[in-house]
């Protein structure tokens, strides 16, 4: 059976994959996005593109009448970025998931999966990050994030609208950005590379994240949005499930290394996926060895 999906921010990095992964299915793919920074030619044909902003709920109502499934990835991203404009980023990624849950609500729609984060974990003392543990952000993205978590749960407690909210563990793979201060580490490391200047590591590159294929994230929303069995506002872990330090991910990229100063944000990020795996049926399958190999090829030759 065919579902109607909408996604917003689906010209970003994440919904541009998901809108190719979807391409083989029978579903009906329709997309919001006001192109701060998505890219509207990356999209599929076929696909249904609404420009929109999502703080505009009347408007968004209308667009997602007659959709079963909207997935929420329309957000203004990164910590540090999160850091310097606390406002505008609170505008976008809480009053704007708000609106998006109106709306949703108003147009009949049967389920949201919302992007979420594992920056709401902040530091933690045991690894791996299991969703039982207290979050502690350490950042507004980080907070906006979580707040986002907290909505979805209420919509579905207050409205019995269908809820599911992913933390996303580093997400790199294909249209990833590369540019811009707030570039993610892959795509950064990347580009400098290409330019053939030194990678920049912040602090002593000692901090270890978990980083996660898009491909799988793609596979995960797609289950959280159509399995039995979630929907009562459930927030899992979505991460490739292997600790690896920035330098070692450097080192994989060039041996020109320059260290700068550190940022804020968490020490070390590992997921525990195992409730994900219980209730999705889902597990990561890209090595980041592997998902790195091919972007090389694309940045590098």
């Amino acid at each position: 059976m065919s579902n109607k999906i909408i996604i917003t921010g689906g010209a970003g990095f994440i919904g541009t994959n998901l809108c190719h992964y979807l391409e083989e299915s029978n579903d009906q793919v329709a997309v919001v996005d006001d192109l701060t920074s998505g890219t509207k030619e990356n999209l599929p044909e076929g696909v249904g593109f609404h420009e929109l902003d999502i703080r505009k709920t009347e408007a968004l109502t209308e667009v997602f009448k007659g959709f079963d499934i909207v997935v929420h990835l329309a957000a203004l991203p990164r910590v540090q970025f999160s850091i310097d404009k606390p406002q505008l980023t609170h505008d976008v990624n809480v009053n704007g998931t708000l609106s998006v849950l109106e709306a949703a609500r108003t147009a009949g729609v049967k389920r949201v999966v919302f992007a979420a984060s594992s920056s709401a974990y902040g530091d933690q003392e045991t690894l791996p990050l299991s969703i039982d543990l207290p979050a502690s952000p350490k950042s507004p993205y980080a907070l906006h994030k979580l707040i986002g978590e907290e909505y979805m749960k209420l919509w579905s407690e207050l409205y019995d609208i269908e809820t599911v909210s992913l933390r996303f563990f580093n997400v790199y793979g294909p249209f990833l950005d590369p540019e811009g201060p707030y570039a993610l580490v892959i795509g950064r490391f990347l580009k400098q590379a290409a330019d053939g200047v030194p990678l920049t590591v912040t602090g002593d590159g000692t901090q270890t994240r978990d980083f996660t294929h898009v491909s799988d994230v793609c596979n995960a929303i797609v289950k959280a949005a159509t399995v039995s069995g979630v929907g009562a506002g459930e927030v899992l872990n979505i991460g490739g499930g292997v600790q690896t330090t920035i330098n070692d991910l450097a080192k994989q990229i060039s041996d020109d290394i320059e260290y700068v100063a550190p940022r804020h944000e968490p020490k070390h990020t590992l997921a525990d996926v195992s409730v994900t795996k219980e209730k999705l049926d889902w597990e990561p399958t890209v090595k980041l060895e592997d998902g790195l190999a091919k972007l090389k090829k694309e940045f590098l030759g």
